[in-house]
C-alpha cells in the first residue's frame, strides 16, 4: 500500500469544525472527506493518508484514513491552471490537533522516519517505504489495530465546505 502526506497549516485554513469531527471519528462513524493534493494524481482508492499540522505549533501527524476516490479536479479560479485536485478519503482516526497530534515534530526527526521530508509545501507528497513502514508501525501502536471503516450510503461528510484559497496559496483544501 503507498501512504501519504496531507498538509493542513492552521495558519492559513481555520479548521473550527476539528474538533467536533475527531469526536464523530472517535464514536466510530465513518466521516469522509474531500482534501487538496497537490499535483499528485497518482493516488488511488484504497491508498493511505496521514494528516501533519505544520506551520504552528503543535506540529505532527493527528489524523488518518483511506482513500476513497482518486483525484479530481475542482474549478479554482485563484490558481494558474484553473483548478485544483482533490481526493476524496474515510477517516479511521482523527483527534484535535488543537490540542496535541498522536505523533509530534519533533518525533518524526529521529530514523527511521527522518529520511521523509515532513514539512511538505502542499499534500499529495508520497511517503518514503522505510518511512512509511515506521510510522504505520507506530500508529498502530499508539492508536490501536483496527479494519479501515465500512462506509455506508448516504457516506457521512464532514461538516464543513472546503474554503475557497486566496490566490497561489491552495496547499490544504
Amino acid at each position: 500500500m503507498t501512504a501519504f502526506l496531507l498538509i493542513w497549516s492552521p495558519k492559513k485554513w481555520p479548521w473550527p469544525e476539528l474538533p467536533d469531527i475527531a469526536k464523530r471519528v472517535a464514536a466510530g462513524e465513518a466521516v469522509t472527506d474531500a482534501w487538496g493534493c497537490g499535483f499528485a494524481r497518482g493516488i488511488l482508492p484504497g491508498d493511505r493518508v496521514f494528516l501533519h499540522r505544520v506551520a504552528q505549533e503543535p506540529k505532527g501527524i493527528f489524523g488518518s484514513g483511506y482513500v476513497t476516490r482518486a483525484p479530481y479536479e475542482v474549478p479554482d479560479a485563484s490558481t494558474k491552471r484553473g483548478y485544483r485536485l482533490c481526493i476524496d478519503f474515510v477517516y479511521d482516526w482523527l483527534v484535535d490537533a488543537h490540542q496535541a497530534p498522536v505523533i509530534t515534530r519533533d518525533q518524526l526527526r529521529v530514523h527511521p522516519f527522518s529520511v521523509q521530508t515532513w514539512d511538505a509545501q502542499s499534500s499529495g507528497t508520497s511517503i518514503k517505504p522505510i518511512a512509511e513502514g515506521a510510522l504505520e508501525k507506530r500508529w498502530a501502536e499508539l492508536t490501536g489495530k483496527r479494519k479501515p471503516p465500512t462506509l455506508t450510503a448516504p457516506a457521512s461528510q464532514a461538516a464543513h465546505a472546503p474554503p475557497q484559497p486566496p490566490a497561489r496559496t491552495a496547499r490544504r483544501r
